[in-house]
């Protein structure tokens, strides 16, 4: 059933932000200098980089992930423990889409009580132009998701074009049709079977939830006894009680899960308001103060019953944690962002041979040398190694620049370069078994260091 009201305005609001910031994000620019990407947010998963407007994530660093799922799981929580599933209600891509497949089909279809009539008549070519708009107009909405989607892993208007001209690859195609049958399928025809069903949130969300939580509620200190307009009016003529509520099922009708809030929460309740708005729309027409059905708790309302006053308790212990967790986390992300190195060395010791002893009684050992430049602009790095006896000897294979006698690697921007090193111990000198040692690398322009650590193996 269509309804107007405050939470069905915010709904349209949200779903118009949410799925803007879907669809057209991809399109966004952002400058990163020459021969760098010029999306906003990008997956770059050939170049093994993820953008976002100015923050660049490399695979190392892969820990900006976790703390965001930290970030999300928290807010989740934090959303549950304020009002219930707002998240469900307000911002859940299966609410969303449902909506937009919703106004689709009322506007080309009519309301529920219309369809019902017209599934019962016969079929006629307004029939079938109805029905073949509608879900035209359905698979649109979902072939423009999965198209979406794929653009935030390439260039977006270069693979627009390419997929118009049948040059883009087949796996871009391939999730493209697998995210519009699921768009279309999920949001156009399973709807509230998916919130019932499938999703696994309402039994953790009933879990979570505690007393102090606002859920749409029904207000029955306020609505029973029920009854038909009429009858009610009759009660209170003769001095018996009678509630506002008069039994219309409006809040019913409006509800996407099928649930009548008037027997109490229910797990399939997605707290979308819409039967707050339905009921708010009877009560106005009938001369009746709004807010038989709201936001509030079990508590508030037998409160009220009491003759006592509502208390409501947001800032509470459990919502405090929560709030600290999602700052602390916060911080400890954007300090490690903000302190990050934007130069790296990686070590592998050869495993076969590990050491090689020289006809001049020298030992050799060789290494894997990965350098790090996350800089847009390339990059001299002079290589050292502490921890070996004076006059120990380095050469870096296919690398004549030095400085002081020390290796000089270049690394192009936003790149890494990998180099073979060879340490060669002083003759004369015995080595141990093994001696800790310590690959330093110093940037000559910036004066940036990293290091990391290995052994030299001798017999």
């Amino acid at each position: 059933m269509a309804v107007e009201g405050t939470f069905r305005k915010i709904k349209w609001a949200l779903l118009f932000v949410t799925l803007g910031i879907y669809y057209f994000t991809p399109f966004i620019r952002w400058d990163r200098g020459p021969d760098a990407p010029d999306q906003a947010v990008l997956i770059d998963l050939a170049g093994r980089r993820a953008y976002f407007f100015f923050i660049e994530i490399w695979p190392q660093e892969v820990y900006y992930i976790t703390g965001l799922l930290i970030l999300a799981s928290m807010a989740l929580f934090l959303m549950n423990a304020v009002a219930g599933r707002l998240w469900c209600g307000y911002l859940c891509p299966q609410t969303v889409w449902t909506d937009l497949f919703l106004w689709v089909e009322r506007h080309l279809e009519g309301d529920r009580r219309e369809r019902m009539i017209r599934d019962k008549e016969p079929w006629t070519a307004q029939k079938v132009a109805r029905k073949g708009a509608k879900h035209f107009l359905w698979l649109m909405i979902a072939w423009w998701t999965g198209g979406a989607w794929v653009l935030y892993f390439a260039d977006a208007p270069t693979l627009v074009v390419d997929l118009a001209t049948g040059q883009a690859a087949m796996a871009a195609y391939a999730w493209i049709a697998i995210l519009t049958f699921t768009t279309y399928t999920l949001a156009g025809h399973m709807r509230e079977q998916v919130c019932v069903f499938m999703c696994p949130w309402p039994r953790i969300q009933a879990a979570l939830t505690d007393d102090d939580a606002l859920n749409v509620a029904y207000r029955w200190d306020r609505g029973e006894p029920r009854g038909s307009l009429k009858e009610n009016k009759k009660l209170t003529a003769q001095g018996q009680p009678a509630g506002d509520c008069i039994d219309c099922y409006q809040c019913l009708h409006a509800c996407p899960t099928g649930v009548d809030i008037r027997k109490g929460l229910q797990l399939d309740c997605i707290q979308c308001g819409l039967c707050i708005d339905a009921c708010d729309t009877v009560m106005t027409k009938i001369g009746k103060p709004t807010g038989l059905i709201g936001y509030d708790t079990d508590d508030n309302i037998k409160r009220r019953a009491e003759g006592l006053p509502a208390t409501y308790r947001i800032v509470r212990p459990r919502t405090i944690i929560y709030a600290v967790i999602i700052l602390g986390v916060a911080a400890i992300m954007a300090f490690a962002f903000a302190t990050r190195d934007v130069a790296g060395i990686n070590v592998l010791h050869d495993r076969n041979p590990i050491y090689v002893e020289q006809s001049d009684g020298t030992v050799r050992n060789g290494y894997t040398v990965r350098f790090l430049n996350k800089e847009p602009s390339a990059r001299d790095f002079v290589l050292s190694v502490e921890g070996m006896p004076d006059d120990s000897r380095i050469e870096v294979v296919g690398v004549d620049k030095a400085v002081d006698g020390k290796p000089v690697v270049t690394v192009g921007r936003d790149q890494t370069r990998e180099v073979r090193v060879l340490v060669f111990s002083p003759e004369g000198v015995t080595m141990p078994k093994s001696t800790p040692v310590t690959f330093r690398i110093f940037e000559l322009s910036s004066g940036e260091e990293a290091t990391a650590s290995d052994f030299f193996k001798a017999p």
